[in-house]
């Protein structure tokens, strides 16, 4: 359904540029994915916590936290995962205009998905980071119980098994988690993003 008799009020906002210089940072859009258990959400909180040190802002967008609130109404088919994706780069889009620093911690598992999330934030905004780690590592780790339930056949749709994971052609960053700690993982995510959002003093 298409909207109508809706009056956007965007261009009389303050303008970006005063938000990021207010906050002395650079607004950019991070996008952490891959599977269940290869280390985004760790390395997205870390990341936070990283800039926050820097004395920078950002914003945290985590795939449990949306489903249990501004996306609970949705499940795992390909269209309601699809519909998860546009509406969190509609938040990281408002997030990315007032100058935060937004880390999105998503699987985001199809290339349809990601293209979706650039052309809605924009080439110069969208940075896409691959968090890589095979199905039988994140499977060994299973943080949160869920390779178990899926082997069990309690979880539909699980991504990697009964639902394809598209690889990524050519990603921004890669983090092999498998081949990283999670500290190493961190700094090379932290050399990586720090340049683009650290205005210069």
């Amino acid at each position: 359904m298409v909207a109508t008799n809706i009056h956007p009020v965007a261009g009389k906002l303050l303008p970006r540029t005063d938000k990021e210089r207010l906050l002395r940072q650079s607004g950019r859009v991070f996008w952490l994915y891959g599977l269940s258990g290869s280390g985004k959400s760790t390395l997205a909180i870390g990341l936070e916590r990283s800039l926050h040190e820097h004395g920078l802002v950002a914003a945290v967008l985590d795939g449990d936290n949306l489903r249990s609130g501004l996306n609970k109404d949705l499940g795992f088919s390909d269209n309601d995962r699809e519909e998860n994706l546009r509406r969190v780069a509609e938040v990281g889009k408002l997030f990315v205009d007032s100058g935060l620093v937004t880390i999105v911690s998503f699987i985001t598992p199809r290339r349809q998905f990601r293209k979706t999330a650039l052309a809605i934030l924009g080439e110069d905004d969208f940075r896409d980071v691959y968090v890589k780690a095979s199905y039988a590592t994140c499977e060994k780790r299973d943080v949160k119980g869920l390779y178990a339930k899926a082997k069990a056949g309690e979880i539909s749709d699980f991504t990697g098994k009964a639902s394809d994971f598209d690889e990524p052609d050519s990603p921004w960053l890669t983090i092999d988690t498998e081949k990283s700690s999670p500290e190493e993982s961190l700094v090379q995510l932290m050399d990586a993003v720090l340049p683009l959002v650290r205005l210069p003093v």
